[in-house]
């Protein structure tokens, strides 16, 4: 090759240059270290890349030797790349595992919805309260041998147990809008209102059945008293018609109910203590006179409530 000016060399002639430079820098380093009697293990060598690929030459068909660029990009090594594809294995793994998390967390949310859309709930009610299993004031007549003592032999025998548990209750303390006093001038009724209607609270007056509202609420007040002892209250109940006026005290002030009707029941009839939705008052006492084997039941509603 005749010699050139080197910025008359192209860059493909200076590559080549340069890659000579190396060869003969190496194998005069080899030459160094074999007289120097240094060992140097040729088995496998290992050239050393350089700092940039240059390109190399390669012969063509027609026999002349040309020069090849290199590949554009940086070199990747076999290792590298299985790196990096084990890794990119890796984060799809992960990926998907999380994405299958939240697949079954959504399908289990959607199930329970419509599980629980799916099973119908009844409306719950309420369980009335079993507060009597007979109608208050029931006792044997005054004229009856051993005289006027309660009536048991008018509640059912399979009752009898659960009749005794509700009788040992304890009467709870009245509150101030409890009834205190009850007027029927119909009847010339005129007594007192005590708390409780079992056999020892009758003897004081007219006695409010436990449960029952007061005055004025909405609701079943249930009173009840007897009719041929302790004063006989409600001896003339039967007399009362439609349109007469019960008044109802409590301590703050009065109220008026007006009848609404009278009927005879068995002493088991208890349906007519039941609640309601309106204010009434039901008065309640053993029929007939002398007799006491059946109840009279007078109905009244509070006027303009």
């Amino acid at each position: 090759m005749p010699e050139k000016r080197p910025e008359d060399l192209s860059v493909a002639e200076l590559r080549r240059l340069l890659l000579d430079k190396r060869r003969v820098s190496r194998k005069d380093r080899l030459e160094r270290f074999k007289r120097t009697g240094r060992v140097i293990s040729l088995a496998v060598e290992h050239p050393e890349e350089p700092e940039f690929d240059l390109g190399r030459f390669v012969e063509t068909p027609e026999g002349e030797e040309i020069y090849e660029d290199p590949p554009s990009g940086p070199r990747i090594s076999r290792r590298a790349f299985l790196d990096r594809v084990l890794l990119a294995v890796e984060v799809l793994a992960v990926l998907g595992l999380v994405g299958l998390a939240i697949s079954f967390f959504g399908m289990m949310r959607s199930l329970n919805q419509e599980v629980a859309e799916s099973i119908e709930l009844p409306t719950p009610s309420a369980t009335p309260l079993i507060t009597a299993v007979v109608l208050p004031s029931g006792h044997t007549p005054p004229n009856a041998e051993g005289g006027a003592q309660p009536n048991e032999a008018e509640i059912p025998e399979h009752l009898r147990p659960l009749a005794q548990s509700i009788a040992s209750i304890p009467v709870p303390t009245a509150s101030a809008q409890q009834a205190i006093r009850i007027q029927i001038p119909a009847i010339s009724v005129d007594a007192p209102v005590v708390l409780g209607d079992s056999w020892e609270q009758l003897k004081k007056g007219v006695g409010q059945h436990v449960g029952t509202p007061n005055p004025g609420e909405t609701g079943n007040i249930v009173l009840s008293a007897h009719n041929d002892v302790f004063g006989e209250i409600f001896r003339y109940l039967d007399q009362l018609k439609p349109g007469d006026a019960i008044i109802l005290y409590n301590n703050q002030r009065q109220f008026t109910y007006i009848v609404t009707g009278t009927q005879i029941v068995a002493p088991t009839r208890v349906e007519v203590m039941a609640p309601t939705t309106s204010p009434v008052v039901t008065l309640i006492s053993c029929y007939p006179y002398l007799v006491d084997n059946q109840r009279i039941v007078v109905s009244a509603a509070l006027q303009n409530p």
